[in-house]
């Protein structure tokens, strides 16, 4: 068996008295789309964050290729290949498209923000902006100012600018959030085409996107791993109905 790209083993994370992960263990193989779900308060995005590096756990530990990573610095696991869509968009609003895309290209390449002047200049930053803009559908917004995108645009433009910095693991921290009907089918689909190319961990509510994209779905309820199997699985286990689908009735419109 392949070893798996990220391995996450007894992670604890607090917060005083709070326990945020508890003793928290997963895998995730290399290419497949592995969905984190749970109620609200369940530790799904301090989980992200310490995957990321922008809080360090109290114990356990994180490999990421082959790589214990669990003490390195954000920017430090940047450079291997994680890549973070935050829950809130994290956009320079004053900026274009094209320019917050080829920003997070400059960043990775190791180059300082007081540069931009000169770097707005470069053509392989344009070109690599260009490129990602395209991935996501948002070519044709690539000289347009990000406050006058749609919120959906914006959400699509966070997935470029995590491209580019060429990710080995995309983490999508509810990429749906506060999306319409048409706009969350949009990113389905635009999800579909990503999985091909890169490995994503995905945590989100909607639980139709969730069973329409995952290949494997990991549950967790107050910090801690109370199932990790394929969807089917999933959908039948007691535990996690008692927990959390039960009140999720979206869940039941897939087959």
């Amino acid at each position: 068996m392949a070893e798996p790209l990220l391995c996450v083993a007894n992670l604890v994370r607090r917060f005083g008295g709070v326990v945020a992960t508890d003793n928290l263990s997963l895998e995730v193989a290399r290419g497949e789309l592995h969905a984190i779900i749970g109620p609200n308060g369940a530790g799904k995005t301090t989980l992200i964050s310490q995957l990321t590096g922008q809080l360090l756990p109290n114990s356990g530990s994180i490999t990421f290729g082959g790589r214990d990573i669990t003490r390195l610095p954000a920017y430090r696991r940047s450079a291997l290949g994680l890549a973070r869509s935050f829950q809130i968009t994290s956009l320079l609003p004053d900026f274009t498209a094209a320019d917050n895309v080829a920003l997070a290209a400059q960043a990775h390449d190791g180059h300082s923000f007081y540069f931009w002047g000169n770097a707005r200049k470069e053509k392989h930053l344009r070109e690599t902006a260009r490129a990602a803009l395209a991935r996501v559908g948002l070519e044709h917004r690539a000289d347009t100012v990000v406050s006058k995108l749609s919120h959906g645009e914006q959400r699509e433009l966070e997935l470029a600018v995590a491209l580019a910095t060429k990710p080995q693991l995309l983490l999508l921290d509810e990429p749906m959030a506060g999306l319409g009907v048409s706009e969350s089918a949009r990113m389905v689909e635009l999800l579909k085409a990503l999985r091909r190319e890169v490995t994503i961990v995905l945590v989100e509510h909607d639980m139709d996107a969730v069973f329409a994209l995952a290949d494997r779905i990991t549950v967790l309820v107050y910090g801690r791993v109370i199932a990790s199997d394929v969807p089917d699985a999933i959908r039948v286990n007691d535990e996690v109905k008692r927990a959390y689908l039960g009140e999720q009735h979206a869940v039941t419109r897939h087959g």
